[in-house]
């Protein structure tokens, strides 16, 4: 089976790279938009829904503090080498922050970005949307923040 990134790229003719090749904040800069993509997946499966009230629990979801709490819950799951990607995201240097949120739950929420970001671009994104469900399962069980349809 073809995984997803080769499934991308092949129309493109580019070759994948090695996804430790990447600085963390990249790794953070493409891991936010497979981790947003996820969650808007997951809500439009719902079905119709004004998206108004989509963009509204989207955004519960993926924002910064939304993230680090997730990375925390499913610290203990992740494999050495993925807990050091992690690490790495989160003390990297980002030189803008989230406007509301705190600079501790921004770092956790660049390191859970730039792990989902090493799995996707190491072809393993079964392996990301196992952390994501197990991490968004144990989020809302402890929020209640009024997602639907997840």
């Amino acid at each position: 089976m073809e995984e997803i990134l080769d499934y991308l790229l092949k129309p493109f003719n580019i070759e994948k790279r090695d996804a430790k090749e990447f600085s963390p904040l990249v790794l953070a800069y493409i891991g936010d938009a497979v981790y947003e993509l996820i969650i808007r997946s997951i809500l439009v499966s719902g079905g119709n829904r004004p998206v108004n009230k989509l963009n509204k629990d989207a955004t519960s979801l993926v924002k910064a503090g939304a993230q680090a709490q997730i990375i925390k819950l499913i610290n203990d799951e992740l494999s050495e080498e993925e807990f050091t990607i992690f690490k790495r995201g989160r003390n990297s240097s980002p030189h803008t922050m989230a406007k509301n949120a705190s600079m501790t739950d921004y770092k956790y929420a660049t390191g859970f970005e730039s792990l989902i970001g090493f799995l996707y671009l190491d072809n393993q994104f079964d392996r990301a949307l196992e952390l994501v469900k197990t991490g968004l399962d144990r989020f809302l069980e402890n929020n209640d923040i009024g997602v639907k349809n997840i």
